[in-house]
């Protein structure tokens, strides 16, 4: 696996390493402000799908995703925007593409460890204690084993999870099976952080600013895909059987800022 470092210090033709693919729809860009790289989204509606990404797998099959552990990823980076006003979902991390976004692979179930943001309505309801929007530190690893072991019974506990008591009863075991962690970040997205990723075999670490803030989390398995984002979109998913996507209006520009970008294989 490569080491790669990106200070976006070279020249506007230079300002991405070879690497990186890019994927822009609808009002989607990426500009170059000083020594930074923006992801930008500029009057976004919706009825149009908006989104300013850089990634390293397009057209790729899953086999072929570049990172693997264990790795340390290092990205400094703010918004334009709060929390709760920046409009539609924005991150940065790795993932296995689950969803058909980029290639023509077969749909599958996620694996991701990642920053990511969601603004309302999303309501992504993966932990049971975590809200299921906003600004968080994240990791599901929905192809484990026991995951596919349980999924029979996946119709009668989302039935049976209507009932908040079952709830939270029936969800905590299934949330260990599919190797979700989640928490909330409360620092202000609007500031400069640095923030961190150490990708390890079994467990994985995230920091902001040097200071943990979701350690000892279960690792999904490689290999996975870099991406950095920010789109327009919204989607709900909860445990007990409610599901919906869309896509969000959002006057004005909206950017994710990075300065500094490090994919360190250990």
């Amino acid at each position: 696996m490569p080491v790669l470092f990106e200070d976006f210090t070279e020249a506007l033709t230079e300002a991405l390493s070879p690497h990186w693919l890019r994927h822009l729809k609808g009002q989607g860009s990426l500009e170059r402000s000083d020594a930074t790289l923006r992801f930008v989204n500029a009057d976004t509606t919706s009825g149009q799908y908006t989104n300013a990404q850089i990634d390293d797998y397009h057209d790729l099959p899953r086999g072929r995703f570049t990172w693997r552990p264990p790795l340390t990823l290092t990205v400094r980076a703010r918004f334009s925007h709060p929390q709760g006003e920046l409009r539609g979902t924005a991150g940065f991390g790795f993932w296995n593409d689950p969803f058909l976004m980029t290639g023509t692979r077969m749909p599958t179930l996620p694996r991701a460890l990642w920053f990511f943001y969601a603004s309302p309505p999303s309501d992504m309801k993966l932990e049971l204690d975590t809200p299921g929007r906003g600004w968080k530190a994240a990791t599901i690893d929905a192809l484990r084993p026991i995951a596919f072991l349980l999924a029979p019974l996946a119709l009668p506990a989302a039935l049976l999870m209507n009932v908040p008591a079952l709830r939270h009863a029936l969800w905590p075991p299934i949330q260990r099976a599919l190797n979700v962690r989640e928490t909330r970040l409360d620092v202000p997205m609007t500031d400069w952080h640095t923030y961190a990723i150490d990708w390890g075999r079994e467990r994985s670490a995230f920091s902001v600013d040097g200071e943990e803030v979701l350690p000892d989390a279960p690792s999904p398995q490689g290999p996975l895909g870099f991406v950095m984002w920010l789109d327009n979109q919204y989607m709900i998913v909860k445990p007990w059987g409610r599901f919906g996507w869309g896509l969000l209006d959002a006057p004005g520009r909206q950017w994710l800022e990075v300065d500094q970008l490090a994919l360190e294989p250990a």
